[in-house]
């Protein structure tokens, strides 16, 4: 882990960003690269794996980015701290609800006619990785966003601690690419281009995360508020997709145990590693 706070700091919060969300993308691509060796997954293992998946992001929202808000905020904000972190938290959740009401998608488990968004005739596949490419833009933004509150030398927020993000989100990411590149080879898509969809759909994060950096790092005031925002705009994601993909079938308590798995993770990686 020395070895790359070291190279992250040497070569600069955008780069190392970018080096950072490329990581997470080539997990989601190994894991739909599974569609190459099997049809079809259990239930029970793919809801466990969402599960699991919605406990890192809820983990990383409040040990990488709303605990270093809420600290950054201290010396700006003495008496009332919690203001930024607020105020950035439901603004995330806002702009990821506006985006899932503008963006036609399709969550994972659900029939076609239950599509979400503007109303449009274009095929499951698509809205399917609309639906995970909705996913990825706060995961994309809180990687860089630490990053660039790790240049600043931000209390709570270090190299290790983006790192470790990173490392949480690509992990959980592994089931992503799954999860999008298995239901589409069920429903007849070639292997080839279930497996390009699957990995297509975190192409996004390698973005978000250098517009995080640079953003927070040209516009240092409003690093706790970005940080919240990437939080906001995790867990509303969290609870209004991957939760409830999770509660359609008879594996809720796999679900739940996966979540904690999820969470108890990033919460080892956050504090020992950040």
């Amino acid at each position: 882990m020395e070895y790359f706070e070291s190279l992250a700091i040497e070569i600069g919060p955008v780069k190392s960003a970018l080096l950072a969300t490329i990581f997470t993308w080539l997990l989601t691509a190994l894991g739909a690269s599974l569609v190459f060796f099997f049809k079809t997954i259990k239930r029970s293992v793919f809801d466990t794996m969402l599960g699991f998946t919605g406990g890192v992001m809820i983990a990383a929202s409040f040990w990488s980015l709303l605990a270093p808000s809420i600290k950054n905020s201290e010396a700006l904000y003495p008496d009332y701290p919690w203001i930024p972190a607020a105020i950035g938290f439901l603004m995330g959740g806002l702009f990821i609800f506006g985006l899932d009401k503008l963006m036609p998608h399709l969550h994972i488990n659900f029939k076609k006619e239950e599509s979400e968004g503007v109303r449009t005739e274009w095929h499951k596949s698509t809205l399917l990785l609309l639906a995970i490419t909705l996913h990825n833009i706060p995961e994309g933004l809180a990687v860089g966003i630490l990053f660039g509150a790790a240049a600043h030398g931000i209390e709570g927020a270090s190299f290790s601690a983006a790192i470790a993000l990173a490392i949480g989100i690509g992990v959980q990411n592994f089931p992503e690419g799954l999860a999008v590149a298995m239901p589409l080879r069920r429903q007849g898509v070639s292997r080839r281009n279930s497996f390009w969809y699957g990995q297509l759909s975190a192409i996004v994060e390698p973005i978000a995360g250098v517009v995080g950096a640079i953003a927070v790092i040209h516009m240092q005031e409003i690093l706790p508020y970005a940080l919240s925002f990437a939080a906001g705009a995790m867990i509303f994601v969290v609870v209004e997709e991957v939760i409830p993909e999770t509660q359609r079938d008879k594996y809720t308590d796999l679900a739940v145990l996966g979540f904690m798995g999820g969470f108890t993770l990033m919460m080892i990686l956050d504090v020992a590693l950040g």
